[in-house]
């Protein structure tokens, strides 16, 4: 095209938008697969929970600090106690009662199913919202719910087959994270408002990480923390690579793609966990897991997709 006055530019595609998302997706689907790996050093969910607060809390606190400043040097003013409090009681429910649930789940069940499990808090935000905040329930949500859970009930009947008891254990508690992570979604919307996504995420992570670390010193010794170096490596790679990094990534893209294809990059993740659990844990996965899965990741990402378009 001519490069006279009347030509039209058109912005570049935002291809770093789409790479910082999947980047994120992936990122946080390492989550469990090096969870499980830090299982095999003998290393128990309270204890490797709080080393991974441990290590990603002086980042929390820095970019909390940072926030602050800002705040003052534009002559906003801070938050006050009651906000603060509040953010920091839904910041536990989200960061750390949801993980702690989700890591106690993956003792018994693969870290694909885990994920799959997780995938479905989107469908429990629009059920809770209907009964706990008189928010309109919409036929395309029980939709969602329906097919999303045959599709999960295909790889429970599998698990439970080859495994037995210990999947049902882990899929409840799994489960109950992701209710758990879905009631945070609920409450932390007018407080993301209110007190800053940036301030806040800072408020809730350190508020988890205390929580942790808190329950660490009641249920386990300070002798727990001495792991051997490879496991130590592993609570290092899930505090910075499976949490603050990808965090970063998915504001990132945010800030350069729609909603609506952050939701559909975020399917990558579930598929994400099955490649790696093959590739690091020797899973294996079979054609009703394989359907099953399939099933999970159509109907919550249809719904996801839909729901970004009506906001």
């Amino acid at each position: 095209m001519s490069s006279s006055g009347n030509a039209v530019s058109h912005p570049p595609l935002p291809l770093t938008g789409y790479a910082f998302g999947a980047g994120g997706a992936i990122l946080f689907a390492s989550k469990g697969i090096i969870i499980k790996l830090a299982y095999a050093e003998g290393i128990d969910p309270e204890t490797l929970l709080a080393l991974r607060m441990a290590f990603s809390l002086p980042f929390y606190l820095v970019i909390g600090a940072v926030a602050l400043l800002r705040l003052r040097a534009r002559g906003e003013p801070m938050p006050g106690a009651r906000l603060v409090v509040q953010s920091a009681l839904v910041g536990a429910l989200g960061y750390w009662l949801a993980s702690y649930l989700d890591f106690a789940g993956l003792q018994y069940i693969s870290a694909s199913f885990s994920r799959l499990i997780l995938f479905t808090y989107p469908l429990y935000v629009a059920l809770l919202g209907a009964l706990l905040f008189a928010q309109p329930i919409r036929p395309k949500a029980m939709l969602a719910f329906a097919v999303s859970y045959g599709g999960l009930a295909l790889i429970f009947l599998q698990n439970v087959a080859a495994m037995g008891s210990d999947v049902v254990k882990g899929a409840v508690l799994v489960t109950l994270a992701a209710v758990s992570f879905a009631l945070y979604q609920l409450c932390a919307r007018s407080l993301l408002q209110r007190v800053g996504s940036g301030l806040f995420t800072c408020i809730a992570m350190i508020s988890a990480s205390v929580m942790a670390i808190g329950q660490f010193a009641v249920m386990r010794p300070v002798e727990a923390l001495m792991v051997s170096p490879h496991g130590l490596t592993l609570a290092v790679l899930v505090a910075i690579g499976a949490t603050v990094l990808p965090t970063f990534l998915m504001n990132a893209a945010l800030k350069r793609i729609s909603a609506q294809a952050n939701s559909m990059i975020s399917t990558v993740s579930p598929v994400a966990t099955m490649v790696l659990a093959v590739l690091f844990l020797g899973e294996t996965a079979s054609v009703p897991e394989i359907a099953g899965a399939a099933l999970v990741m159509i109907s919550i990402g249809w719904f996801t997709l839909s729901d970004a378009r009506r906001r």
